[in-house]
């Protein structure tokens, strides 16, 4: 279920990038013969997921081995590793004619920057709260 969450969050944190032109990310829907917004929720959908299993999956390793970069950036070296996994997830989609593009590395570390501040939000307003 927490899956199905973040992918849900995922998808309107790239939707609200994708409506910021400065940031020059795009997303190409899928081509079926559906009504209009269904095929961009759809290939909203799927490229969040694909990007929470490339975080999950590559972001890990990645974390891993920079291990050593982090302690000397002071973590900063995290902004360009989500902007690279972000890189990524464009990379992969990039092979059908739909999905997430992303025309500047820079751009899309910036737009991995807003993506995790609107998880950070969600994250805190969905978080199941304890009991005392």
């Amino acid at each position: 279920m927490r899956f199905i969450i973040r992918v849900v969050v995922n998808a309107f944190a790239i939707w609200v990038v994708t409506l910021i032109p400065a940031l020059t990310v795009s997303v190409l829907p899928i081509q079926v013969g559906w009504n209009e917004p269904l095929p961009q929720i759809l290939t909203l959908l799927i490229v969040a997921a694909i990007f929470a299993i490339v975080n999950s999956i590559i972001g890990t390793v990645i974390k891993i081995v920079a291990f050593p970069l982090y302690i000397l950036t002071l973590g900063l070296i995290s902004i360009v590793i989500n902007g690279l996994l972000l890189w990524i997830t464009a990379w992969l989609t990039h092979w059908w004619n739909w999905g997430l593009r992303v025309e500047d590395f820079w751009w899309g570390v910036l737009a991995a920057i807003v993506i995790s501040l609107i998880n950070w939000f969600f994250g805190i307003i969905l978080r199941p709260q304890r009991k005392r």
